[in-house]
């Protein structure tokens, strides 16, 4: 019965989908074959951490991707406010019921503020990778970096092509 639900919901979601791309609609995010949820609007490094610039600031955290691959989340080691970040070095980790993972920045600045709510609600990055689970915010000290980036396609097509070589 839960099978034939779980199918029904994904038949539905399917058309949805399909009659959404034949009204030349976009959804505001994909789903890669592994389900993990990619949203437009931002940008993607290929270590699997996000980025949202919006004016000033720049909000950084770790891919629904990311997070499916790790597990339950129990611990997260930030950096204080006023700490540099470099991109592609690492700023933190994340503790998971698999293993201890660096987190990498995807832009290179000043951190400004860290999510609070992850001291002691670290699960909040499995639950709302792109919300909630925020990690960090940057003012970036190059905004040209965001141009080598990954935008949704691209790291839906990534993550597709990583899954499959594994």
């Amino acid at each position: 019965m839960a099978l034939r639900m779980w199918a029904s919901s994904t038949a539905n979601a399917l058309r949805i989908s399909s009659a959404s791309k034949a009204q030349n609609l976009s959804p505001a995010f994909s789903l890669s074959r592994c389900f993990s949820t990619v949203l437009e609007g931002l940008k993607y490094a290929s270590s699997h951490e996000w980025v949202k610039h919006e004016g000033s600031v720049a909000t950084i955290g770790i891919t629904d991707h990311a997070q499916d691959h790790l597990g339950e989340v129990v611990f997260v080691e930030l950096p204080e406010p006023g700490a540099s970040v470099s991109q592609s070095s690492s700023f933190g980790n994340v503790e998971s019921v698999k293993a201890t993972s660096d987190v990498n920045s995807p832009i290179s600045g000043e951190v400004v503020e860290v999510n609070p709510k992850l001291s002691e609600t670290p699960g909040l990055i499995n639950t709302s990778p792109y919300e909630d689970g925020w990690m960090i915010k940057v003012k970036p000290s190059n905004p040209s970096e965001l141009e080598s980036l990954l935008g949704h396609k691209e790291y839906t097509k990534f993550c597709e092509e990583e899954d499959a070589s594994h």
